[in-house]
C-alpha cells in the first residue's frame, strides 16, 4: 500500500493538484477570498444532487482553514476510498460549467486529454491507499 512516507504520493498529489490549478480562472467569493479547486469540486458534485462523503468529511475537519487545504484533504479522501476518479468526472460532465471555471487552455475542456486524465485516475483504483486523513 502506498502510505504518507511515499515519494510517489507526494509527486502525484502534486501533479493531481497541478492539473485541478492549470488555468483555472481566478473567482472571489462574496467576502473576497480567492476560490480555488475545492469550490469547483464542491459546485460540479453539489451539481449532481447527492451529498459526497468526501465534501461532507473535509468541511468537518476544523483545522482545515483554505480552500487549498480542503481540495488537499479532499484528493486524499478519494485516493483512500477510491474515488477520485469517479468523483472529478462528475465535476467535469457540465461543459458550461468547465467554461466558468477554466480558461481554454485547460486540459479538462479537451475531451480526448480529459478521457486520457480519467482514464489514468480509474486505473489508481487499483492501489490501495494508507493515509492519515
Amino acid at each position: 500500500p502506498v502510505t504518507d512516507g511515499s515519494r510517489e504520493l507526494h509527486s502525484l498529489c502534486a501533479q493531481l493538484e497541478f492539473l485541478l490549478q492549470f488555468d483555472l480562472k481566478e473567482k472571489r467569493s462574496f467576502f473576497g477570498q480567492r476560490k480555488d479547486y475545492w469550490d469547483f469540486l464542491c459546485q460540479g458534485l453539489a451539481r449532481c444532487r447527492q451529498e459526497h462523503e468526501g465534501i461532507h468529511f473535509v468541511t468537518s475537519l476544523d483545522k482545515l482553514k483554505t480552500p487549498v487545504g480542503r481540495g488537499r484533504a479532499f484528493l486524499r479522501y478519494c485516493l483512500v476510498h477510491r474515488q477520485l476518479a469517479e468523483s472529478l468526472q462528475l465535476c467535469l460532465l457540465d461543459p458550461e460549467s468547465l467554461c466558468e471555471w477554466y480558461y481554454a487552455r485547460s486540459p479538462f475542456l479537451s475531451p480526448r486529454r480529459r478521457a486520457e486524465i480519467l482514464g489514468s485516475l480509474y486505473e489508481l483504483d487499483c492501489v490501495t491507499f494508507h493515509l492519515a486523513l
